[in-house]
């Protein structure tokens, strides 16, 4: 096996694992000089929320592609900063519906530019064109791999 073939600082596996680590630490970085207690899954959680408000947390973590395991003990991070609210669902009482509080607000509001602001600093090797190609194509290779996700993107079903 020639060492091309084996050179695994080309493989897809370990650039994407080593992006987003780089994504990750950004993330943690700035929130923390903006006084901000979030991660980048919370900070995915209170968006979904903002924009699909009184889901549940299975529709929720759908949205957000994040196991159900995994969204409960998010979401108990979040109720427990006072930036969630859990009520029982008025159609199935097993269900929990999730809605944002006022404090959740301002901590998104707060979050979101800065969020956006370092969009590019995760790619700070890439001019604008790369940048947006590079986001054409791992988009196009997600949703190819949507489904052999064990926690695949899913989006509510609107009533028609």
């Amino acid at each position: 096996m020639s060492d091309a073939t084996n050179d695994i600082y080309s493989m897809a596996g370990l650039l994407i694992r080593r992006l987003h680590q780089i994504s990750t630490s950004v993330f943690t970085t700035r929130m923390k000089e903006a006084g901000l207690d979030l991660t980048p899954v919370q900070f995915g959680a209170l968006s979904a929320l903002a924009q699909n408000p009184d889901v549940d947390q299975a529709t929720l973590a759908g949205l957000i592609a994040h196991d159900r395991v995994t969204m409960g003990a998010v979401l108990d991070r979040l109720q427990n900063k006072g930036f969630i609210t859990r009520k029982v669902s008025p159609q199935d009482r097993r269900a929990r519906v999730l809605s944002l509080t006022a404090k959740g607000r301002t901590a998104l509001d707060k979050a979101l530019p800065i969020v956006q602001a370092l969009q590019s600093e995760i790619l700070s090797g890439l001019d604008e064109t790369e940048t947006r190609q590079l986001l054409q194509l791992i988009r196009k290779a997600a949703d190819a791999g949507n489904q052999r996700s064990r926690a695949p993107l899913l989006f509510p079903r609107r009533p028609t």
